[in-house]
């Protein structure tokens, strides 16, 4: 058996997905898994310098790693929603420029999304978990706000910008890419990891199968919300994409790096899919 280090968040969406592999209701021959559990940002630092065969990063991050392949299972994205700007008091786009932004990595798509919409801003890096706070208390002017928080916070304050339905309206109707999960060339062969692709999408599958199941097991990473704010949540983001991003998913990632390109935002080679 092949042994691979695997990383992957503790959110409620990456846990429903790995479910299925971690429980060993989908089970592999060819691989022995060692689970590295690590907020985004450490994944997408962990990545850039090559520690983990197989990993969850944002979208934004695949331009700074090196000979990793970007797999066909387990991406999120969001239709016609995503990342939400939100403010306590009411603010104006044009007053963002001079704004303090709680963001959550420098390296999130949700920064980069940001960045697409008004350029260079003044961002404070802190954990995701802690931007509600920093906007209720002042600290910020505003925060970029992830996973769970979106709806959660959603009636706390004001909606800046969703910054999914911007990239939906701006693009046409393209899918926001946010997470992906990439595999190393440098550790794995394109065998293994075409193997690994559809043992995840299994697990998603059957994650997806049994959902109830799957959202108990998922509710350890809830943080205090109820089990129907997360089972919204994870309806959200383990959609039809998640299970095989296809040619729309592929579409729109290479959409999204190469307007950060346009913009000088980011500097990149290529951009390499797992085999189907």
């Amino acid at each position: 058996m092949t042994h691979i280090t695997l990383g992957h968040t503790p959110d409620a969406d990456d846990a429903f997905m790995f479910f299925a592999l971690a429980t060993g209701k989908v089970a592999s021959r060819m691989f022995e898994i060692e689970h590295v559990i690590e907020d985004i940002e450490t994944l997408n630092t962990r990545a850039i310098n090559h520690e983990l065969d197989i990993t969850a990063i944002s979208v934004h991050a695949y331009s700074y790693v090196k000979d990793y392949l970007i797999l066909r299972s387990g991406a999120s994205f969001g239709l016609n929603y995503g990342p939400r700007l939100y403010s306590k008091k009411p603010l104006q786009s044009q007053e963002l420029a001079n704004s303090i932004i709680a963001i959550p990595g420098k390296l999130t798509s949700a920064t980069l999304l940001l960045k697409l919409l008004i350029g260079n801003f003044h961002g404070r890096e802190m954990n995701f978990s802690s931007i509600p706070k920093a906007i209720s208390s002042n600290s910020v002017d505003a925060g970029l706000v992830i996973h769970e928080a979106q709806i959660s916070e959603s009636t706390q304050f004001h909606t800046v910008v969703d910054l999914g339905k911007w990239w939906h309206n701006v693009t046409g109707g393209m899918p926001v890419p946010l997470g992906i999960n990439i595999a190393s060339r440098r550790s794995l062969k394109i065998e293994e990891i075409r193997n690994f692709d559809i043992l995840f999408r299994k697990s998603i599958e059957y994650g997806l199968k049994h959902m109830d199941e799957a959202l108990e097991y998922s509710m350890k990473y809830a943080r205090g919300s109820s089990k129907d704010l997360i089972r919204r949540f994870v309806k959200m983001y383990v959609n039809e994409l998640t299970v095989d991003m296809g040619s729309q998913g592929e579409r729109s990632i290479g959409h999204l790096l190469e307007k950060g390109r346009e913009q000088n935002f980011l500097s990149f080679d290529e951009i390499l899919f797992s085999p189907p």
